[in-house]
């Protein structure tokens, strides 16, 4: 690798570490004393597949020249850094480069945008078509979608990419206005309803078995994100852009990327440090109840709870406030109220269901199946007795906390790490 090809790469890769859609960075370790291997740390992350196998991806920009100067990002027009550009061969050769020495399974690719959307998307595009047609790639590909970018360049990069993503940016249109004046929403929401019709339409003919040969449309769907922090929308407004945008374009994901402050404008927040890591935790957590364990949004955010708790997670917020639901008894409720106790995940929920076919289940039983009895006690009944404990439920959160906070210490006395 020359040294201007590496130059390109530290600085690209490093731009690109603001986009959680693929998250964790990667790891550098330099070949010594004639080890097997190294591993190159720019621009490789981890992302995981749904059955929860790791992928290594390299990831990076193909410029951060940007026409836009949005206040929250560090590759604006307007930033004094250095800018440079790879070549849609010079991706092409990476990719391929550090696929063959095993460094990586796929390609994340991002960009700021050049001249404009299709100039710049065109390229990506051919990044990706080279990879297929040429060099035979079958590797994992996730393009960026530029706003505003044509219907053709789009149906284009479905065809040869795996995931496509137009990123949101921020929550509310109002808050997209305050710091990127330049940008319309509606650029964004163009592409993301041209994916949405032509994933469902790859999905009828798939149904209907009268899908041409070829290769399938993005069949991993397509993802957004959402920078949190940057302005001052509550949780409430945060979440509720997510199910709409969940529900209106059948979106994959929605990614939560907390802000990290990156110039000095009056028009953002003055925070000491990045948002506080729990927020973005919490965020997840709630997108996870709505998709998998059947809330409805409204039941976890609403005007009188705007706002998620950062000392417990937002399941267990909603079972003290509906208090009244509880206990839940694991022999003879359904799936949807055995979800909702807190400490029971979706694989435990369905092994209880299951294994109760065959014998009434105890506590000794849901602790052989995995379910966090500690927490769930609280919130339920099962052979042997009745675990709901008739107590206030500021005396129920507090005893979760303090158990929380002892295995946390008994942790980290075995660890060491206390002393």
């Amino acid at each position: 690798m020359s040294d201007r090809i590496r130059e390109k790469l530290q600085i690209l890769a490093d731009a690109a570490k603001y986009d959680v859609s693929c998250s964790s960075s990667g790891s550098k370790r330099k070949n010594e004393n004639k080890g097997l291997g190294d591993a190159w740390g720019s621009g490789i992350c981890h992302t995981y597949t749904e059955d929860g196998r790791c992928v290594s991806l390299l990831k990076i920009l193909l410029t951060n020249f940007c026409i836009y100067d949005c206040a929250y990002c560090v590759t604006r027009k307007s930033s004094d850094i250095k800018r440079v550009a790879f070549t849609v061969q010079e991706v092409v050769d990476l990719t391929i480069n550090f696929y063959r020495r095993n460094y990586i399974e796929g390609l994340f690719l991002s960009s700021g945008i050049f001249k404009n959307a299709d100039y710049t998307m065109e390229r990506l595009v051919q990044v990706a078509k080279k990879l297929r047609t040429e060099h035979k790639f079958n590797g994992y590909i996730h393009l960026k979608s530029i706003p505003g970018a044509s219907d053709e360049l789009m149906h284009e990069a479905g065809l040869y990419a795996d995931r496509l993503s137009v990123n949101i940016e921020i929550p509310t249109e109002t808050g997209l206005k305050l710091l990127a004046p330049d940008k319309d929403r509606r650029d964004m929401i163009r592409p993301m309803n041209y994916l949405k019709g032509a994933i469902e339409q790859r999905e009828e003919e798939q149904k209907e078995k009268t899908a041409r040969p070829g290769r399938l449309f993005a069949p991993a769907g397509q993802s957004t994100q959402m920078i949190i922090g940057a302005t001052g929308e509550s949780d409430k407004e945060i979440m509720y852009t997510a199910h709409q945008f969940y529900k209106g374009y059948k979106l994959k994901r929605v990614y939560y990327s907390g802000y990290v402050p990156v110039s000095e404008d009056a028009r953002l927040p003055a925070l000491q440090s990045k948002v506080p890591i729990m927020r973005e935790n919490r965020l997840y957590q709630t997108d996870w109840l709505m998709r998998f364990y059947g809330f409805d949004i409204r039941e976890l955010l609403n005007d009188a709870n705007p706002q998620l708790e950062m000392d417990i997670d937002p399941k267990l917020s909603w079972a003290l406030r509906n208090m009244h639901v509880f206990p839940v008894d694991v022999n003879s409720h359904d799936l949807h109220m055995i979800l909702r106790v807190p400490g029971i995940g979706v694989q435990s929920a369905h092994k209880i269901v299951t294994a109760r076919r065959f014998n009434r289940l105890s506590l000794e039983h849901l602790k052989r199946i995995g379910v966090a009895v500690n927490r769930a006690r609280y919130f339920i009944s099962c052979d042997g007795g009745n675990y709901h404990r008739d107590h206030p439920q500021e005396r129920i959160r507090q005893f979760i906390l303090n158990e929380s906070k002892s295995k946390y210490e008994r942790g980290a006395v075995q660890q060491g790490s206390l002393f």
